[in-house]
């Protein structure tokens, strides 16, 4: 734990009860939306703006944090305005009200996401990068465990009320926005004179970044293209025989292997190299997918969700501490957040293509497709340099 600074520790933090409070929504939120007359059609819009607002807004922010040399205004005015929105959801019940709630909330998530990446890589070396980045995911995973757990608590002893969940979730949003006070700013990049930020200037930052950046990315944002949401393991899991509550518990399961392995797969990833590391969760993502293309009994869907956790681990901050390791330091969060606005639009377009696929020739191709996609990138990553 000696690579863990203090700065990295109050960000995991702020992680832990931010991902608390909106984990603690996420099982409900639908049921909710229904509950006060939202259709389908009209949850899958404000779903679908809310992820485009924080997606597209992530390349933007990160670029004004490294025009403006800062960091920690734009963590701590994302984190408020994604706390803020959580009892806004539940003062009114007005369609347009909720939209600029939602939205709001994803907004804050597109300020803070870039800006607080680059804090995370320059509280490292490239030594140290995955250890860090994991331990950061471990804590806010953690969140996905707790959160799911008290709203399924709470739900137990007062079923259907869905309103006093939201203010409940409030709670660890100001543990996050206190948390996120104590949040200080190092003085390592120098701003940029009369630099103004335009909306679209970390597309630009395509055309002048490394080449073995785009070459990083090109990977990753393919991957993202077939890893569609997490819905469809929940359906497969439901498809398979579980009940309701046990679907529930296997994400719950899910995120605590999640949690539990991220740091410890961090610091192998710093001993053995990053590239073999995130190969290895490709790998791992494999054997998922192809497993829940051909296996439905219970115990199957277990162990798949176990291994889908260790992918996660594997994956997930060790993407972005590689793209810091081949990126110049002043450009940290443009780099970040530019590869994170692109995935936003190929993740979304990887759950319209997994529902069609779905729909027109069954879960099973759905699945082994994936698999077989994911397993010819582990061969690509493999041959990166």
């Amino acid at each position: 734990m000696k690579n863990i600074t203090r700065t990295v520790w109050i960000l995991s933090l702020v992680s832990l009860f931010t991902d608390t409070a909106s984990e603690m929504l996420y099982p409900i939120m639908p049921i909710y939306l229904k509950s006060i007359g939202f259709s389908i059609v009209l949850i899958g819009i404000l779903e679908g703006i809310a992820e485009a607002t924080a997606g597209l807004s992530k390349g933007y922010f990160g670029k004004w944090s490294d025009n403006s040399g800062k960091r920690v205004p734009f963590v701590q005015v994302g984190y408020l305005l994604s706390s803020l929105s959580r009892p806004m959801m539940a003062l009114f019940v007005f369609p347009v009200w909720i939209f600029f709630a939602r939205t709001l909330d994803r907004f804050g998530k597109g300020i803070r996401t870039a800006a607080r990446d680059a804090i995370l890589s320059d509280e490292a070396t490239q030594a140290t990068k995955a250890s860090v980045f994991g331990f950061h995911r471990s804590m806010d995973t953690l969140g996905a465990v707790l959160g799911p757990s008290l709203a399924l608590l709470y739900l137990y002893f007062y079923p259907e009320d869905y309103v006093t969940l939201f203010y409940i979730a409030f709670i660890p949003g100001l543990f996050a926005i206190f948390a996120s006070l104590l949040i200080k700013e190092r003085k390592n990049i120098e701003p940029k004179q009369r630099v103004k930020t335009s909306y679209l200037d970390f597309i630009r930052y395509w055309k002048t970044s490394p080449i073995i950046y785009k070459k990083l990315v090109f990977g990753l944002l393919l991957f993202a293209l077939f890893n569609s949401s997490d819905v469809f393991l929940l359906l497969k899991a439901k498809q398979a025989g579980l009940s309701d509550t046990m679907v529930i518990g296997v994400y719950i399961f899910y995120n605590l292997i999640y949690a539990a392995f991220a740091y410890p797969l961090g610091i192998i990833a710093d001993k053995l190299g990053l590239k073999n590391m995130f190969a290895f969760g490709l790998l791992i993502f494999s054997i998922v997918y192809f497993g829940m293309g051909l296996g439905t009994e219970l115990w199957i869907i277990v162990v798949l969700f176990f291994l889908y956790g260790l992918f996660s681990a594997a994956t997930e901050g060790i993407s972005k501490a590689w793209i810091s390791n081949v990126t110049d330091k002043k450009d940290t969060a443009t780099a970040i957040g530019t590869y994170a606005s692109f995935q936003s639009i190929c993740t979304m377009l990887a759950s319209s293509i997994a529902g069609l696929i779905w729909f027109q020739f069954g879960a099973n191709v759905t699945f082994v497709l994936t698999g077989f996609v994911s397993l010819c990138l582990v061969i690509y990553f493999l041959k990166l340099k």
